[in-house]
């Protein structure tokens, strides 16, 4: 008996056989690798955005320690330069020093008592900016920069304390900073507290708990970064801009301070005539985790189309957003719309434990989920809007060097055993 020749649709067969029938990007693009079912892939998110094939620049890279997600991270930033995008990375562990002096860079280091300061309050200050828009600009700051040092949303009175003290510290001085503000709330005038029909004791209460937490980034443990006027000399409107926070990295602080650095950036990024720029938050647990900056940078994200930002989220595990707090948490639901907001997803090997996050955080089959854990060291699952590609990243020789983060595991010692 003959059996007749089975029958199916494209859609049936790229069910089963997800990245070999998945429809090829177009051809612009930085050189990536190679498809692993056929010729090489290039990527890039404002060409893709240009042709219609993604409708958001913003990435979230995956991948356990050592398979080779840091790699292709820099390398990425590296191709990208060389045809003039702008490159600015939030550097929690200190790792993009040899990337930046590669194009020429210093890191910018901050560290607790030390030389070089950032304004995360100076950003607004824009010559054509309208004031209401400034004013708006630097509440939402202060708030979200509260909400992260408290792990809570803020009440009503809390909001209506900023809203004072920023109005205050605005009258002492055109550019505020965050030492004002701290002033301010837990000094308020008596002007303020007329202004809302309360005694000033009232009004310092209800800004208290605000004013202590953000106390402890301008004259606290963490004084020395963000307490005063940006240093002169330091250009964030440069072509390479990596900001060094690895002397907080195990600071419980780290995500409010990740918030700082960003919001200090924002003026940068904003400018009229900046070339496209990719913004990478590496050890991006830190901000999910953190309510207040996963606030802040989903806010970021929503804007960056309109500002030619591509956003890239680096982190270990899909678990590192599920876990961002309680199932159905706000914090839960920032963090996954941050995911919502990357319709890129590269994906090195992840356990057999992290496959069930997976298929519903990323919208994975099972086929696709499958292949999670058994992916080798330089080869990632992308997810391109609905489309799955397999790809095996390559280096070139000269790219090894700033690459490495191996190095002092890797290299032999006078202690090591013969």
């Amino acid at each position: 008996m003959r059996l007749p020749a089975h029958e199916a649709t494209t859609a049936q067969l790229g069910a089963v056989y997800p990245c070999v029938a998945t429809r090829r990007l177009p051809a612009r693009g930085v050189f990536i690798g190679r498809d692993l079912f056929g010729g090489s892939f290039v990527y890039d998110p404002f060409e893709l955005y240009r042709a219609g094939a993604i409708t958001n620049p913003n990435m979230v890279v995956l991948g356990q320690i050592g398979r080779g997600k840091s790699a292709f991270v820099k390398t990425y930033l590296l191709r990208q330069a060389a045809f003039g995008r702008r490159i600015v990375i939030l550097d929690p562990k200190g790792e993009y020093g040899p990337f930046a002096r590669a194009l020429g860079a210093e890191p910018i280091v901050l560290r607790p008592g030390g030389s070089v300061r950032l304004n995360p309050l100076s950003f607004a200050e824009r010559s054509t900016a309208d004031e209401s828009g400034d004013v708006s600009s630097r509440r939402s700051v202060v708030a979200d920069l509260a909400s992260a040092c408290l792990g809570r949303s803020l009440g009503p009175a809390e909001h209506v304390a900023i809203d004072l003290a920023l109005d205050s510290a605005r009258r002492a001085a055109r550019s505020p900073t965050l030492s004002s503000v701290v002033t301010a709330l837990l000094e308020p005038s008596s002007e303020s507290a007329h202004s809302i029909g309360c005694r000033v004791a009232e009004l310092a209460a209800d800004g208290r708990e605000v004013g202590l937490e953000l106390r402890r980034l301008v004259s606290g443990e963490l004084a020395g970064m963000f307490d005063g006027a940006t240093t002169p000399g330091v250009d964030l409107c440069a072509r390479v801009v990596v900001i060094d926070l690895s002397h907080v990295y195990s600071s419980p602080a780290l995500g409010a301070l990740v918030t700082c650095a960003a919001a200090a950036l924002e003026r940068a990024l904003d400018r009229p005539g900046t070339a496209q720029t990719f913004l990478v938050i590496d050890e991006g647990w830190a901000v999910v985790h953190n309510p207040g900056a996963a606030r802040f940078l989903q806010a970021s994200f929503k804007l960056a189309r309109a500002r030619g930002i591509a956003n890239i989220v680096v982190v270990h595990r899909v678990s590192d957003f599920a876990a961002s707090g309680p199932a159905g948490s706000v914090a839960v639901r920032l963090a996954e719309g941050l995911v919502a907001d990357c319709e890129t997803v590269v994906c090195y090997a992840q356990s057999d434990a992290e496959v069930p996050a997976a298929m519903r955080l990323f919208g994975l089959s099972e086929a696709e989920s499958r292949l999670l854990p058994r992916l080798r060291r330089g080869v990632s699952l992308w997810r391109i809007g609905t489309r799955p590609y397999l790809v095996e990243h390559r280096l070139a020789p000269s790219e090894r060097a700033i690459v490495d983060t191996d190095a002092r595991l890797a290299s032999p010692t006078s202690s090591a055993p013969a």
